[in-house]
């Protein structure tokens, strides 16, 4: 025998802990003096393995300007966090897998705020302070309902975004039941019992007519018909009857068949304009007079369900959304700030875009403005230039520069314009100490790369203020300019030899000049060729260059000939003839006489009917049939097919020739 037991229903109480004498608290499983708490799965007491924590760093590197995709967001996630990891330029935005824009679409950027869709409420946030570095994130608690997309609008280098969201698991710590609950009590709003009211308990498979709510036809129900709600045992719970289980509280008396639930108005609508929602209001009321009476004299489970109805579907007036002002261009002294100013209006509780001439009855606000966010510091030269280093020749002197504020106090370079700072230091002529050969140093390559060489360097007679001065002025003991070095023996040197140049390829006009290159070993007093590869880490040196000679002039140019127009009896064919000078721009100075020819006849030759052996003519008068024109009939086409096809090809040869 099967008895179906009433099973204890969970009763959402608020999550804050509550104070009790003698500092006890209530946990989230409603026992006086437990410390359990939600986990981030949102399960009480649970230790996080009950859902899975998704998260990652998007750090791709981007090339082309545009939308680009982070991260997919999966139906069901809860708890998502998308976040830039600092600040940049660039956007973030989100958008359904329908293709339906939600934040940041169309190239339209959306001012920071709450936006819904996938089923939850997402916060856009843009901190927009000089001294932050955070970059912009969405929030949402979710569940989501759909597969959402997050982009990217990538502007300048990806700084790194952050994601994460939690998916719930299979393996769900199930809550515990509080002992204070009883069987009966609502959860969550709603009675669970085993389906059946007390009612039909008692009436088992007797029918009632019952009228419809919203003013329609009756409609018969029975005890099959009424609504079970599905019993799932909590685990932990034993299927059988506790011994200490408390009595189900008792049901209340039959109700009469005398009322009935009727709609009786609409709530308010939940907005003025741009499509809201209002829910029927249903009351219990007598059946025969309609007059309103308790709702304890209708069955509860009989009562309908509001559903939801659009209002004030008519849009509401369009208005300029006025997006925050964007960090002063300079940081001291006059600079310029600008911000986002977008025509608006509110539809079915989204807040779209629309084109500015809807807002043409309001005064558009200011997009730019000055800004100053403090006065510039400034050079100042403190003192007068020291005196020379050296009592003669070149030394150097400095002076005293220093950054000063608007009040006057010294501060840090950095806070001055370092492209605008005075020298504080620099050279001073004295004159030369004495009439003196004035030497650099060596070079440091030897002129030859192997074998004996040279070694140079400059050699001056200087006086006063870098004037050269006749030999005598210095002597004659002037200080040699060249020594000799030596790099070694050239034996076994690899190089590229390259021969002389071939003629130009043209008389006039841009041509081309060849020559070998080749790779070879230097041996003493021979040359020995090597495989070119044996050279590839030198510089080869070039085995073609153009050349020019001398201009051509103008010259005729003309493109290949055309298709005949025609197979067979004559036709014709053309080209192109054009006089273009040596840049090979269009000219008019070529000789009209040696101009080609831009058109000329072709294929003379007669057609030739191909020879079908199957057509033949079956009777020997078949020219009594061409002179009677009977050929454009069927069966003397067929019967007389040669003398017809002979008298077609004429026929279409003449027309041709015309």
């Amino acid at each position: 025998m099967f008895v179906s037991y009433l099973i204890l229903a969970l009763l959402h109480v608020q999550t804050a802990v509550l104070a009790r004498p003698g500092g006890e608290s209530i946990g989230c499983d409603d026992y006086l003096g437990s410390d359990k708490v939600v986990d981030k799965c949102g399960v009480c007491g649970g230790d996080n393995t009950g859902c899975q924590v998704v998260s990652g760093v998007f750090k791709h590197a981007l090339t082309s300007l545009g939308y680009h995709r982070v991260v997919e967001i999966p139906q069901g996630a809860t708890k998502i966090n998308i976040t830039e990891m600092y600040k940049s330029n660039n956007y973030l935005a989100l958008r359904s897998r329908s293709g339906r824009s939600i934040i940041n679409g169309n190239w339209a950027i959306d001012r920071p705020g709450k936006y819904e869709g996938g089923g939850t409420m997402f916060t856009y946030k843009r901190p927009n302070e000089i001294s932050s570095t955070a970059g912009e994130s969405f929030l949402a608690e979710g569940p989501t309902n759909e597969i959402l997309d997050v982009y990217m609008i990538h502007q300048q280098p990806n700084p790194g975004v952050h994601y994460e969201y939690v998916i719930m698991g299979t393996n769900i710590i199930s809550p515990q039941v509080p002992p204070h609950r009883r069987p009966g009590e609502p959860f969550n709003g709603q009675l669970v019992t085993d389906g059946r009211s007390q009612e039909e308990r008692e009436d088992k498979e007797e029918t009632e007519e019952k009228e419809d709510v919203r003013g329609g036809a009756p409609e018969v129900f029975t005890s099959e018909s009424a609504q079970t709600f599905p019993v799932r045992h909590p685990d932990g719970f034993s299927s059988h009857r506790p011994d200490n289980l408390v009595p189900a509280v008792p049901q209340p008396p039959r109700r009469g068949r005398d009322h009935n639930w009727k709609q009786l108005g609409t709530t308010e609508c939940s907005t003025s304009c741009g499509k809201g929602s209002q829910f029927p209001i249903f009351r219990c009321v007598h059946r025969n007079t309609h007059k309103e009476v308790p709702e304890s004299y209708c069955d509860s489970s009989m009562k309908p369900t509001p559903e939801e109805e659009p209002c004030n579907i008519f849009p509401c007036p369009a208005f300029w959304d006025i997006g925050e002002w964007s960090e002063c261009s300079k940081t001291c002294g006059l600079g310029m700030q600008h911000r986002q100013v977008l025509c608006r209006q509110v539809y079915a509780n989204r807040s779209l875009t629309v084109q500015p001439y809807r807002c043409q009855h309001l005064e558009k606000p200011e997009t730019t403005s000055t800004c100053q966010l403090k006065i510039c510091s400034e050079w100042q030269i403190r003192t007068d230039w020291t005196s020379c280093s050296v009592p003669c020749g070149v030394g150097q002197r400095t002076r005293d520069v220093k950054c000063v504020s608007n009040i006057g106090d010294v501060v840090d370079d950095e806070e001055c314009n370092m492209k605008l700072r005075p020298n504080d230091i620099e050279n001073c002529d004295m004159g030369p100490c004495a009439k003196s050969w004035f030497l650099t140093e060596w070079s440091e390559r030897c002129s030859a790369e192997c074998g004996a060489g040279v070694r140079t360097r400059s050699v001056v007679c200087m006086t006063n203020h870098i004037s050269s001065l006749p030999l005598e002025g210095c002597g004659n003991n002037r200080p040699t300019e060249a020594t000799p070095c030596d790099n070694g023996p050239c034996t076994g040197k690899v190089e590229w030899f390259a021969g002389s140049w071939s003629q130009c390829s043209v008389e006039c006009g841009s041509g081309t000049q060849q020559r070998e290159v080749i790779c070879v070993r230097k041996n003493t007093d021979t040359f020995e060729v090597l495989d070119p590869y044996e050279c590839s880490f030198l510089e080869k040196p070039p085995s073609q260059q153009s050349c020019h000679l001398k201009p051509c002039g103008a010259k005729w140019f003309n493109t290949e000939w055309s298709m005949c127009s025609k197979s067979c009896q004559g036709g014709f064919r053309v080209r192109e003839v054009r006089c273009l000078s040596d840049d090979m721009t269009l000219s008019n100075l070529c000789d009209p006489q040696l101009k080609p020819e831009e058109k000329e006849s072709c294929n003379p030759q007669d057609c030739v009917p191909e020879v079908d052996e199957n057509c033949k003519d079956r009777y020997y008068n078949c020219n009594v049939v061409v002179q009677a024109r009977l050929c454009v009939y069927n069966y003397y086409k067929t019967a007389c097919c040669a003398s017809c096809t002979r008298v077609a090809a004429r026929h279409a040869g003449f027309l041709g020739s015309r």
